[in-house]
Parts: structure tokens; sequence; C-alpha cells
């Protein structure tokens, strides 16, 4: 492992990059700022190594970064309707930083979420595997959330070709928590290239349909007959433009899908993407529900990189119907996400 130093934030922070290697050659860039995935460079079916993640040429550019390349993002990644929300008869109200179809919402944790503060690293090895322990401490009120919370993010590349994503956090009052990598892909290695061409399977029978706001109506709809089934690879840009309501209201795909039911706590395959031209292949393991898949469809280049966010539904602090996403003093929020790399 090497450690360098980064950057500074505005705030006079010294930021350091983590920069993981494995005998595979497989080499992971991780940021003390916004606990971000700078770059994950992998070899293609020839050996050619690539970074096969968007991101920036320097420091300076993570501090402007407006489509969350890499970061980790809290407290609640994704959309809360109308920045509201209620605990225990207590109401409480968010930034609305994001507005989908003209109708505001709070986003991916409000003005300054997790992805855009400094996070403690700090180098771990195991057998088989070396990483970064990131550390932050969100005070109560901080962009509106109840409760003084602990998120502690681990990174973990291994020798079996894995980058794993572990987070847990802790509260000292009921909270909303979603922590997600927002990790860009192109598996072609290429960041002026799109990800159309690129296959792509989902272990999900169900997508969470939404409002033109992108607000999931509280509903589970199944992908079958729709340009939303995945449950065999397909290429991605093969019915992006196909004339259906959820992708005119997300402007491509920008929805949660449903992963097949597992035991609780228990890791299995959310996704597999495959790039035929390099045969690169990623797979995604997770615990959580849902799934987020994005196009990159507001990115200055359209479509150069796809995001699968494993993570909780959308808006569920305020859907009752979906799995709970209040954390409370005495319990552990938890989220593995494992990315698997190979080539066919």
């Amino acid at each position: 492992m090497e450690t360098t130093p980064y950057g500074t934030t505005d705030e006079g922070q010294t930021v350091r990059l983590f920069t993981l290697t494995n005998s595979s050659g497989v080499e992971v860039r991780l940021c003390e700022y916004g606990a971000i995935v700078a770059a994950v460079n992998t070899p293609d079916r020839n050996g050619k190594l690539a970074n096969i993640t968007l991101g920036k040429s320097s420091f300076k550019g993570w501090l402007e970064n407006p489509d969350y390349l890499g970061v980790t993002v809290g407290r609640y990644g994704n959309r809360i309707a109308k920045g509201k929300f209620s605990i225990d008869g207590t109401d409480y109200k968010l930034a609305t930083n994001n507005d989908p179809g003209g109708i505001p919402c709070h986003l991916h944790g409000g003005i300054k979420g997790f992805g855009q503060v400094h996070w403690k690293g700090q180098p771990v090895i195991r057998p088989k595997a070396s990483g970064v322990c990131f550390t932050y401490y969100s005070d109560a009120g901080e962009e509106g959330y109840p409760g003084n919370l602990t998120a502690i993010v681990t990174y973990w590349l291994t020798e079996d070709n894995e980058l794993i994503f572990e987070a847990k956090a802790k509260t000292d009052a009921p909270t909303p928590v979603n922590l997600i990598n927002h990790t860009y892909w192109n598996l072609s290695g290429k960041p002026t290239k799109t990800i159309l061409d690129h296959e792509l399977q989902l272990n999900a029978d169900h997508f969470l349909p939404t409002t033109p706001g992108l607000i999931p109506t509280g509903k589970k709809e199944s992908v079958q007959g729709t340009p939303m089934d995945f449950t065999r690879p397909t290429r991605i840009g093969e019915r992006l433009k196909n004339d259906f309501e959820p992708l005119k209201f997300g402007n491509g795909y920008d929805h949660c899908w449903v992963l097949r039911k597992r035991a609780a706590g228990e890791l299995s395959t959310a996704a597999i993407v495959h790039d035929e031209q390099s045969g690169r292949v990623l797979e995604i393991m997770t615990d959580q529900p849902g799934v987020q898949f994005y196009t990159g469809n507001f990115l200055a280049h359209k479509y150069t990189g796809l995001c699968l966010e494993t993570q909780a539904f959308p808006d569920s602090p305020n859907q009752p119907d979906f799995p709970n996403t209040i954390l409370r003093p005495g319990e552990t929020y938890s989220h593995t996400c494992i990315f698997k790399f190979s080539t066919r």
C-alpha cells in the first residue's frame, strides 16, 4: 500500500490518497475527501491495464464534483420526497437540492453530503486483502438530520480481484441512514466511450416506478415485457430510447430495482456487467434490498459511465411498506457490497 499527500480542502485539511495493489496487478486508489474511489485499474482480456471508473485528473477536480463521481454518499443516498420525513411524530426538513421534472427533492445527503467532507483514513490489513478504513463523525443537525452519527466505511482489495465496500454506522438518536458507493463504471477503460454497448444482467424481477419527480410511487412493478427487464444479459442501449414512461421520467435509466429475496444479511449477486470489446466483467454482490441503475443521463458526456448503487429503497422514510431505514440508538447500520473483476 502506498500513501501520499493529495491536496488541501478549502478548510485547510490535508487529504491523503491511498493506493492498493494486489498480485494480479489490480490497482485501487482511495481518497480521504468524500471517501472516494478515485480509480480502479484492471486488465482487459489481453492483460492491458486501464482505469474503469470515471474520475478527476487532480485533487482540485474532486472539490467540484456535481455528478458524485466515486463518492461515498450519505447520510441518506438517493432521494427523499420534498426533503421531509417524520420520526416518532417529529417532523424534519432537509435541503431540496435536486428537482427532476421540476419537482424539488432531497438528494444524496443534501447541499454538503458525505461525498463532500473530509473522512479520516487508516490503512488496514487482513489475510489476502489490504484496505483503508474511513471514519466520519456527523453532528446532530448536519444538513438537517437528527442524531450524532458515526459512519465507518472500509474498502478492501482482495487477492480474488474484489473491491469490497463495508459500511457501518451508529447514532445516539433515531435518524435515516442509507450509505452507498457512487462509482461510475466504464469497462472499456475509455472514459469518452459510451457504456451503451455494455451488457447488463440484474437479479431483479421488479422495479420501483416513480412519479415525474423520480420519487417511488410505493408500488413494485414487474419488469417482464418492459425495457426494465434485465433478467437476461441485455445491451444497455438496446431499449434506452423506447417510448416508455419511466424512461422518459428519468431521461434514461435512473431507477431502483428490487433484488430477489435472500436471507437477511446474506450476500447475493445483484448485477453482472460485460464489455465484449475489452472482455472485462464486473459482478456486484450485496446484502441490500435494491440496486439503483443509472446510465449517466446528466453527465457532460452523456452515457459514458453507469452506476449500480446497492442500497435501501429511495424515499423509504416516507414509505411505510418499504424496508426500514431508520437507525436507532443501540443498533448498527450495516451495508456490504462486493465488486468482483474478471475477463472473458
